[in-house]
């Protein structure tokens, strides 16, 4: 199991897990091979059963199940915890998910919302905030890259 974590608000999962976005698939097969792990608290897996029993989507109760069995099976669960010095997000709701990364030493944040991606520069010293498709490059470049004091043979 990967020591890589990262936390991905609820949009994200909905690419992820019911739209198969290809922009996002790359994390949900990190996700799925262990090479990253998705951390969570209760609140944000309440949002996430909140959000799949919207009527816009359409989802019968066995699929909503589903849907959240698999993304619980995915996460790793945290304690909710409020950090005092983080910056204020413009929308509360997606607050959580700010505070989440921090308590949880995320290295990243997976949003497509313009209102956490616009504290990217200010959270920039504890986590990366990035987009899916950022987000797949990135994980790809840390993957690949050498542990550190790992030494590295050169190309001939």
């Amino acid at each position: 199991m990967s020591d890589t974590r990262i936390v991905l608000d609820t949009n994200v999962v909905l690419d992820l897990l019911h739209y198969d976005d290809a922009a996002a698939r790359p994390l949900l097969h990190a996700l799925e091979a262990g090479r990253i792990r998705c951390v969570v608290t209760s609140a944000t897996l309440n949002e996430w059963r909140r959000v799949l029993a919207y009527p816009a989507f359409g989802l019968d109760s066995a699929r909503q199940a589903a849907l959240y069995a698999r993304y619980q099976a995915l996460a790793v669960l945290e304690p909710a915890a409020i950090v005092a010095d983080l910056p204020r997000c413009r929308d509360a709701d997606d607050q959580k998910f700010i505070e989440l990364a921090a308590t949880a030493h995320a290295q990243g944040l997976v949003s497509k919302d313009r209102a956490v991606l616009r504290l990217r520069r200010r959270c920039a010293a504890r986590f990366r905030i990035m987009p899916p498709a950022e987000a797949a490059c990135w994980l790809t470049d840390a993957l690949n890259r050498p542990a550190a004091g790992t030494a590295v043979a050169p190309l001939r």
